[in-house]
């Protein structure tokens, strides 16, 4: 399968560097690898090639620093079919087009098996980011979401349990604090991922 590459907040914020020409015989992936801050990214195929192919989900948010593919379907043709992909980030602020051309598949001799290149190396995985980014990420994920009073509370309610435990200094009052802040903090780490 044929793989457009897109790489967005490349140079800028929701930059977007596509190829200017992308040319396939079947169904393909558009590849969108972001190197940076986490971004929507809206597909549209225009009128011409919407007749021949189709995108699923057209409307896809890409992690910092991650791959997403989005799988393209296609019907095989007899002739070829031109059109233009458009990439929009930044709910419309910028905006990319790419003239697809998809062609007829090659005649393939009944005793010939045809392989993709591609299946030659491993699949590249991302790295799994370090708990300090994630937790950045995750802690402005909650501020953007509207979780900042829940956060407040949550901490306010932690200092009042340790407040708690130090002035009445029992031990069942000790382990029942400590119970409540491993499960806070399990649940927090659970949700920052």
């Amino acid at each position: 399968m044929s793989t457009l590459a897109v790489e967005l907040n490349g140079d800028e914020v929701h930059s977007i560097s596509a190829p200017d020409r992308f040319t396939t015989t079947a169904p393909f992936s558009i590849e969108l690898a972001n190197r940076g801050r986490s971004t929507h990214v809206h597909l549209h195929l225009d009128d011409d090639l919407d007749r021949v192919a189709s995108i699923a989900t057209v409307n896809h948010y890409v992690e910092d620093d991650a791959v997403k593919r989005v799988h393209v379907s296609a019907v095989e043709v007899d002739e070829p079919v031109r059109g233009k992909l458009k990439v929009v980030t930044g709910y419309g602020s910028n905006t990319a087009y790419v003239d697809v051309r998809i062609e007829p598949p090659p005649e393939v001799a009944p005793d010939e098996v045809v392989v993709d290149e591609r299946f030659a190396k491993p699949p590249e995985e991302s790295p799994p980011q370090p708990w300090p980014s994630r937790l950045v990420a995750g802690i402005e994920r909650a501020i953007e979401r509207g979780g900042v009073p829940a956060l407040l509370v949550s901490f306010l309610a932690v200092a009042l349990g340790v407040v708690a435990a130090f002035a009445i200094d029992s031990v069942l009052v000790f382990l029942a604090v400590g119970f409540v802040l491993a499960v806070t903090l399990a649940a927090t780490l659970y949700l920052l991922s």
